[in-house]
Formats: C-alpha cells, structure tokens, sequence
C-alpha cells in the first residue's frame, strides 16, 4: 500500500516550530517523540516476536515461504508478528499473522523516496532516524528471527547479538532460519573469529540457534519468558 507520513511529517513540523529553527534541538525533538511514540507502541504488544530478513525476496521465494507459515504459527500461539514493515520476508511473514488473524506491525523509515508498506499491517509506526527505529525494532521481543537478507539484516543480527553478549539485554531466542544461508557466516563466526584470531569466546557462538525446522523454532520461542523491560521501567517510559 502507499503510504504518506502524515504523523510524523507532523511531529517533524512541531519540533520545528517549537525550536524556532534551530537544528540542533529540532533534532533532538525529533528524536524524543520517536522514541516515546514508539515504546507506546510497543507497550500494546506485550508479547511479540521480530522477523528480520531481506526486502528483495519474492513471495514465492522459499525463505519467503517459510517466513509466512513461520509467522502463521506464531500468530496463532497470540504473538504480535513485528517487522520493518516492507515487502519480501516482511511482507510474508506479515502476510502469514494476517492468515492467522493476529497484529502485524510495521516498523517504518522514511526514504527520499515514495514509501510502501506491505497490505497486511495492522498497526504502525513511521520514524525518520534509523538508529531510533532500529531501537524500537529490537526492543521487548520474546524472539529475534533472522531470515536471508543483505546488509540491513546483518546490522540488526550483529546489533542484537551485541546487545546480548554484552548483557545489555536479556539472554533471548536468536533464531537464523535458513542453514543453507547461514552456516557460511557461522562457520566464518567459528573459524575467523574464534579459532584463528580469538576476538569472541566459545559462548559467543552459542548466542544464536540455526535452524530449518519450524517446529523446532515455534518450540523454542514458546519456551521462552515473557520480556517485563516495560513494566520495570514504566514510569521512565511513561513521563
């Protein structure tokens, strides 16, 4: 669907007038909104799951496929499916929340260019800085699924799995669905990282599960605990 950015064209315009011009503190306007916009967003799914994966695949592409009866799953078991709010894997795995019935929600950025958002969102959110989107993108999921993609999956795997390793979220599922897509960084992870220039540890290579079995991803997130970040930092969020 096209999309016009009437909300934050708006917030945009705000913080402008607000500021009078001045560059600097319009940004940080700019900034503050998106982020409190977002965390409200958020707070209407306390149960979710991020599908990361390229927006170049067609739908009948096989990690396409696989992405919408992943969703479809997971959409059934009450989880809100969250995604860049693009075609490709987004675009199919927010077609299989839709088949299923459950919230598709889009993470959207504004482009230089005409934005499209794929047909199945159900709820969403524009943003104009990516590090701010990406923030949102990555914050109180139960799961991260990782399908093939290109430099922006890669950003938003190694982001998370930073986070992860450095403790500054807590231990969730990292799941890369697609071995075939995978095992080459993997091995790259084990081989280059690890053994040969030791600037990871062994437990590193055991943030992240690969996997090309949906029954095994559907287990392993419904195992996972239900994130509670909002709750203990309510009040902050919510000044």
């Amino acid at each position: 669907m096209t999309h016009i950015n009437d909300n934050l064209q708006k917030i945009m315009q705000e913080c402008k007038e607000k500021n009078k011009g001045d560059i600097i503190n319009t940004r940080i306007c700019i900034i503050d909104k998106e982020f409190k916009e977002g965390f409200k967003l958020m707070k209407k799914y306390p149960k979710s799951v991020t599908i990361f994966g390229s927006a170049r695949l067609p739908e009948e592409n096989i990690h396409a496929r696989h992405a919408t009866e992943l969703a479809n799953q997971l959409s059934q078991l009450g989880y809100a499916i969250i995604t860049g709010g693009g075609h490709g894997i987004m675009g199919a795995a927010h077609k299989g929340s839709h088949e299923a019935g459950g919230p598709s929600v889009g993470i959207n950025i504004e482009l230089p260019f005409e934005q499209t958002m794929n047909e199945y969102i159900t709820d969403y959110l524009d943003f104009h800085h990516f590090f701010s989107r990406k923030v949102i993108l990555a914050y109180s999921a139960e799961a991260y699924i990782y399908f093939a993609g290109g430099f922006g999956t890669m950003d938003e795997l190694f982001e998370i799995l930073t986070l992860t390793q450095t403790k500054k979220i807590p231990r969730v599922p990292i799941i890369l669905f697609g071995s075939e897509f995978w095992n080459p960084l993997d091995q790259f992870i084990k081989t280059n990282l690890l053994e040969k220039h030791h600037t990871i540890s062994e437990e590193d290579t055991h943030l992240y599960t690969i996997s090309d079995d949906i029954d095994e991803v559907v287990n392993i997130i419904k195992a996972a605990p239900i994130r509670s970040e909002y709750d203990t930092h309510k009040n902050e969020f919510e000044k």
